[in-house]
């Protein structure tokens, strides 16, 4: 009978882990902070933060008449695009900066998809078969990812709203994560 009571007990203590696990905080972001804001700016460009404040975290996440973007402070310069991969919709917030050929690229923590911050051109490595001994080289796929003009003022950090009359691979994403994204995993 103690065998049964104790086996009981710990199916429970099993049970309240796994509710523990699952309900508990949702891939917990350390290096970034988030705003979301409506604030307009001149020109109706929108302000998502202070300029000194970005730079300190290195990179924000900020909600654009409910589009989920990401702005970098990498080498001196500010660079903003959908805050979702092109690909499956990985957080590019959470991924890591490398510079691939003189270009920094953020490398999307998902799938390891590499995306430049200047221009969001989607990049891979390739080879020409045709060549005697192939090497492979970077090549670029087009531009996938939606950038986003960023312009700094007085201090402030002011984002361009997006142009939806031209569509590219992250528009996919950055609507289907429009209501939910991380900004809402935050909460």
């Amino acid at each position: 009978m103690l065998d049964l009571i104790i086996l009981s007990i710990h199916f429970f203590i099993c049970i309240l882990i796994s509710i523990v696990i699952w309900r508990g905080p949702k891939d917990a972001d350390l290096h970034s902070s988030s705003a979301e804001t409506d604030e307009t700016g001149p020109g109706g460009l929108i302000c998502i933060g202070k300029e000194e404040n970005i730079k300190k975290s290195g990179r924000i996440t900020a909600k654009i008449s409910g589009r989920e973007i990401v702005v970098f402070y990498h080498n001196g310069k500010f660079h903003a695009l959908d805050s979702r991969c092109y690909h499956e919709g990985g957080p590019l917030c959470r991924g890591e900066i490398e510079d691939i050929n003189g270009q920094a690229c953020i490398v999307c923590p998902w799938h390891k998809f590499k995306i430049t911050l200047e221009t969001g051109e989607g990049l891979y490595e390739g080879i020409n078969p045709l060549e005697p001994s192939p090497t492979p080289q970077w090549q670029s796929k087009g531009v996938k990812q939606r950038i986003h003009k960023v312009t700094i003022d007085n201090g402030n950090i002011y984002v361009c709203p997006p142009d939806l009359s031209v569509s590219f691979d992250s528009d996919y994403f950055a609507e289907k994560y429009k209501n939910g994204g991380e900004l809402a995993m935050q909460k």
